[in-house]
């Protein structure tokens, strides 16, 4: 369930086990599957929403496991399918109330104000034989549980989470029907819109989680369109306006979307907190059980991993933070309880939630590097790290290099001119607050171009809220062949790893070729 390579398979694993052949006929799109259509606005009496101004704490539900076929328990060969597991697998299913009022009842005590269910539905899934038809059915159970608990609420106790929609685009490639969709046609504007509807046609408006009366909608990654473009959104924004009493959907596009939409968020919070706006942040990663995966996992460092990030993000909050995931047990991001952790990440959950709501900064760590004034990393094939680590990102890869006997690290080609090099430093390092550093870099001037630095920042303007805000200074590469030294200012610097990684800055590099040696980070 992740856009990474890594991590999309999840995604894949699932869908592919009930897909066919990818066909070119296209179906006829059928109506809505459920009643909550063509609204006026007394069907929206008993809805409440959150205003944009408000602090909204959300969570991934997967209700896709069913105890009794063993679906998303078993693998086809009898194998565990799980990482993590449930404290119980009795009545453990989505088409139980009860477990449905279980889960909503434990996120109430962790303090969450919104469910996102993970929707494998569209238009291909309507048919009860369709391999993702439980996304229709696990969802009337899951009304009717808010429904009972919003009843004790009205006696004294606490609103269970509000109910939006986690799209999970997976299924544009794998349905039942065999289509990969493309955005850009009329076509899959109405296949993409269909999909919105029929989640919604499931949920009475009194469940919807709503922003400024905005019906919430969440966007997995872009990658399963054939094509998409703007049309898509703007369509789906029209036609559910005309079918659902006026109100239009609040859409946040994942970040891999080419799109103007109302929000921003990017998938993968679980490795590390990302903050493009919505942030997403998660307990660590361990998918050992899935098959065919490459393994990658992300210690949860007996809880301290989930609170690193809770306190980087309480450093520089949004309104908005998505926790990934409640239950996703197959790659063990779950916060819900289970047998391995009991209720510990519930309770750390709540810790947090009443912090950000109060608007309390946590402190940073004190540690080894607390009250040093550099810190620094000297680059080799086994970096001499000292406060500063590098870190390997799809659009920043180095490799080992020897050159006259001085050992340093090359930046490898990607697509395109310009590549990075990533780097976090040590958080006992860190200001509590924005403060001024000054970077040093040691590089071979290799061949002609440029040298700039981002930084996580506090210009506003600059990407992702500042996380990639550039120095000041640039240095001119003229490919003398010698070794050289650039200073770059760090102004208003917040180092809370922002940049892709979970980097704090990166090196900027337009050039041919380029070989880094040492990096030395410095308070001013």
């Amino acid at each position: 369930m992740h856009p990474r390579p890594a991590l999309v398979a999840a995604a894949l694993l699932s869908a592919v086990r009930g897909a066919v052949a990818v066909e070119t006929q296209e179906r006829e799109i059928p109506p809505a599957f459920g009643p909550h259509v063509n609204l006026s606005e007394a069907d929206f009496v008993r809805a409440k929403t959150f205003r944009a101004s408000d602090r909204i704490v959300g969570t991934y539900y997967f209700y896709w496991y069913d105890a009794e076929t063993k679906a998303h328990l078993i693998d086809g060969d009898g194998s565990d399918a799980l990482t993590t597991h449930p404290s119980s697998t009795e009545g453990f299913s989505y088409k139980s109330v009860a477990w449905h009022g279980r889960q909503m009842e434990d996120m109430m005590a962790a303090g969450i104000d919104v469910a996102l269910p993970v929707f494998w539905g569209g238009p291909s899934e309507h048919e009860a034989n369709a391999h993702n038809h439980w996304s229709f059915a696990g969802l009337r159970p899951l009304v009717k549980a808010r429904e009972e608990l919003l009843r004790s609420a009205r006696r004294g106790g606490r609103e269970p989470p509000r109910i939006g929609l986690f799209y999970d685009t997976s299924t544009l490639q794998f349905n039942a029907w065999g289509t990969h969709v493309d955005l850009a046609t009329d076509y899959g504007r109405r296949w993409f819109y269909a999909t919105v509807r029929d989640f919604f046609s499931m949920i009475p408006p009194a469940h919807w989680a709503m922003i400024d009366g905005r019906p919430i909608v969440l966007l997995y990654s872009a990658a399963f369109a054939k094509r998409h473009d703007q049309g898509a959104i703007d369509y789906c924004r029209e036609q559910f306006a005309r079918e659902f009493g006026g109100r239009v959907p609040w859409i946040a596009r994942e970040v891999s979307w080419r799109v103007a939409a109302d929000g921003t968020v990017a998938w993968g919070g679980a490795l590390g907190l990302k903050n493009p706006g919505i942030a997403s942040l998660g307990p660590g990663y361990d998918h050992s059980a899935v098959p065919g995966r490459a393994p990658l996992v992300v210690d949860r460092e007996g809880g301290a991993f989930y609170e690193r990030n809770w306190v980087r993000f309480l450093r520089r909050p949004s309104n908005f933070v998505m926790l990934e995931t409640w239950n996703e047990f197959h790659e063990g991001t779950d916060i819900a309880e289970s047998r391995e952790y009991g209720r510990q990440y519930i309770e750390l959950t709540r810790k947090y939630t009443d912090l950000f709501r109060r608007g309390e900064k946590p402190p940073l760590p004190k540690g080894k590097y607390t009250g040093a004034r550099e810190i620094s990393i000297q680059l080799a094939s086994a970096d001499d790290s000292r406060g500063l680590r590098r870190v390997e990102n799809a659009d920043g890869v180095t490799e080992p290099t020897s050159v006259d006997g001085e050992v340093a690290r090359s930046s490898k080609p990607v697509p395109g001119r310009i590549r990075y090099a990533y780097f976090a430093a040590d958080d006992s390092f860190k200001a509590a607050e924005a403060q001024g550093y000054e970077l040093e870099v040691e590089y071979l001037d290799a061949s002609a171009g440029r040298l700039g630095l981002e930084f996580d920042g506090s210009d506003r303007d600059a990407p992702f809220e500042g996380a990639y805000s550039p120095s000041p200074v640039t240095a001119e590469l003229s490919g003398s062949g010698s070794w050289a030294t650039a200073t770059f200012p760090l102004p208003g610097a917040r180092l809370l790893n922002s940049q892709n990684g979970g980097a704090d800055f990166r090196l900027v590099v337009d050039a041919d070729e380029f070989l880094v040696r040492r990096v030395v980070l410095r308070r001013q």
